[in-house]
């Protein structure tokens, strides 16, 4: 069986404008997909272990996966294990999505470069 290929090799010539939009969207899917994903962990761990309101809980874990800091003090130690890792987790994260949303850009430019070489 052989394997899918993601991206064109560079002796490929570059794909229509159409086909990049489709795939410069599915990756934006992908990367929305896995920034809720993301928030999602942050809302359930503020909320069980923080202790705070599911509203409270999406304010404080938006502003730290957008790297904006958090909005509300964590009262146990456990709370605030949690805040920290989520912190830890969440700018690693944010990256992350960043990376996959403009990696198609980034290979058509690189491909472009490489084509009129």
């Amino acid at each position: 069986m052989k394997k899918q290929q993601r991206f064109e090799h560079f002796s490929q010539p570059v794909l229509p404008l159409r086909s990049f939009l489709l795939r410069w969207a599915r990756h934006g899917g992908l990367a929305i997909g896995f920034l809720a994903f993301s928030l999602g962990i942050g809302m359930l761990g503020y909320h069980l272990i923080g202790g705070l309101f599911w509203l409270d809980a999406f304010l404080n874990a938006s502003m730290i996966l957008t790297g904006m800091g958090p909005i509300d003090a964590m009262p146990t130690p456990g709370a605030k294990v949690f805040a920290g890792s989520y912190a830890l987790y969440s700018g690693i994260a944010f990256l992350t999505a960043v990376g996959i949303f403009f990696a198609p850009v980034l290979h058509r430019a690189a491909h472009k470069f490489h084509l009129n070489r």
